[in-house]
């Protein structure tokens, strides 16, 4: 029995994370510092996801953290969520440990694209010399949910991995735009309290997807993690399913299109 709730913990634990992690757009980044005697050096970062857990960055290369990561590509990304009224101590941690390295050039474009969608300001340093994406492939992660909430989860979970729905990507977005987005505008009810008849699913991670709202990005979470386009298929109905009583007034959306 104590064996199956330490499983079901760490469960819990892990999906939580995940929803701290698609959730962040920045955090602490620390990297080894050759200039100064290998001490840790922090600085402010942001950040996206790839369709797994990857992270990717956006640095330029006269930025400190880039110049020690090219030394040492060890790093560690601090990320954290406290609501204005808890205790400090009590908030929600992520740090994600690995290295830090430049992406594959196959991987360019839909990181560039991704990244301009999430930072729109970030168009412009195409005009400046030395800007390059990164990505964080992570091997430890350490998870605080709060008092006594602690624990390190597991490596394989985080391992860098494209699903199998890769190619496919663009399709489901398209058919649940066109044909379910029902089911968009009641999941972005039901998780974040926003009622928007004209929410659209932009990008997928094979832990949920984002939805444009009103000139922001949110994250939707799916129960399981989405591999194949079955799973994906299956937790979408799922999420559907759960959150019907979230769905909005059809004559209201229809007068809003």
């Amino acid at each position: 029995m104590k064996k199956n709730q330490n499983s079901d913990k760490k469960a819990k634990y892990n999906y939580n994370a995940i929803n701290l992690l698609h959730n962040c757009r920045s955090g602490i980044l620390s990297t080894v510092s050759k200039k100064n005697k290998n001490y840790p050096f922090g600085s402010f970062a942001t950040f996206i996801t790839a369709r797994d857990r990857t992270i990717y960055f956006y640095f330029s290369d006269i930025a400190q953290h880039t110049i020690n990561i090219k030394e040492n590509p060890k790093a560690c990304l601090t990320i954290s969520k406290t609501i204005s009224h808890e205790d400090m101590q009590n908030s929600q941690r992520l740090s994600l440990m690995g290295n830090i390295k430049s992406i594959k050039e196959t991987n360019k474009e839909y990181c560039r694209n991704k990244f301009h969608e999430f930072f729109p300001e970030s168009k412009n340093y195409i005009n400046f010399h030395g800007f390059n994406f990164y990505q964080l492939e992570i091997n430890s992660i350490r998870w605080i949910g709060g008092f006594g909430k602690i624990a390190w989860l597991k490596k394989e979970d985080w391992e860098s991995k494209d699903p199998k729905w890769k190619k496919d990507e663009k399709s489901i977005i398209n058919h649940m735009n066109n044909d379910h987005s029902n089911s968009i505008i009641s999941s972005l009810n039901a998780q974040h309290n926003i009622k928007d008849y004209n929410a659209k699913m932009i990008f997928l991670t094979k832990d949920g997807y984002y939805v444009r709202s009103r000139k922001e990005i949110f994250f939707i979470q799916l129960e399981q993690q989405c591999n194949t386009i079955q799973e994906y298929k299956d937790e979408l109905i799922n999420l559907a399913k759960k959150y019907r009583s979230f769905e909005l007034a059809k004559s209201k959306q229809t007068n809003k299109k």
